[in-house]
């Protein structure tokens, strides 16, 4: 896998190794239209790697430099993710051009790059993020289309399918012992998320972010069962 060099001004100095990948959709109308903002110097945006839809790779910062990628965001109390952080662009149009699966040429290239990745950094599985993971409340991408399980079955990231839990749905203006604990649970997870109040329209943000990953069959803000027992089972794959 050879990547096409593309230099981005766009980036700074990095003060430590980085133990992080953030995955993004570019959400523009083509893959030429995103590598040209990601080097235009005026945008102030970029990311380490884009990946075109027919599997070509393009290297747009080195990784020992800081691109530009993740803006406002956090995870597990950090918020300056692109101090942390190795960004990969995907291109596809996104949710507001005209969403759609990425073809596997695509993720081939995404799973070798991660490989290629993870040989030269200590990147952990549980810090394979998505953009809507660490900033749930601006960003949506790289989204629920987006193969994260056929990611964690090269090795690369994480993926759990445990039975539902029982009990009713938690949903906005639930309170109580449930709330409590969902809440806990994603902020032990990594999210920005306050350990206490109601389920109120923020948690209902985050629980879709959430879904996106790694419910990806229902993003509608509710906690079902079946994602209540995701978090629950990611939470003890993260930590074992």
């Amino acid at each position: 896998m050879t990547p096409i060099l593309v230099p981005s001004p766009n980036f700074d100095a990095r003060l430590a190794p980085p133990d992080m990948i953030v995955v993004h959709y570019t959400g523009m109308a083509d893959g030429p239209a995103a590598l040209a903002r990601l080097t235009d110097p005026e945008a102030k945006v970029s990311a380490h790697y884009l990946v075109e839809e027919d599997g070509r790779l393009f290297a747009l910062v080195p990784e020992e430099r800081r691109a530009w990628h993740a803006g406002k965001s956090s995870w597990r109390g950090e918020t300056d993710i692109n101090a942390a952080s190795i960004g990969v662009e995907i291109v596809n149009p996104g949710h507001e051009l005209g969403y759609r699966p990425f073809p596997e040429p695509q993720i081939a290239t995404v799973i070798d790059l991660l490989a290629d990745i993870r040989s030269r950094w200590t990147i952990p599985g549980d810090r394979i993020l998505g953009h809507a993971d660490v900033a749930p409340r601006r960003k949506t991408d790289p989204g629920e289309l987006f193969p994260w399980k056929r990611l964690a079955e090269a090795g690369h990231g994480l993926w759990v399918e445990p039975a539902a839990a029982p009990g009713a749905p938690l949903a906005e203006g639930d309170e109580g012992l449930g709330v409590l604990t969902l809440r806990s649970g994603l902020a032990r997870l990594g999210y920005d998320c306050l350990r206490s109040g109601a389920y109120d329209a923020d948690l209902a943000v985050v629980v879709r972010a959430f879904q996106r990953h790694w419910r990806p069959g229902r993003v509608d803000g509710t906690a079902d069962g079946e994602t209540r027992a995701r978090l629950m089972a990611l939470l003890r794959l993260a930590t074992s």
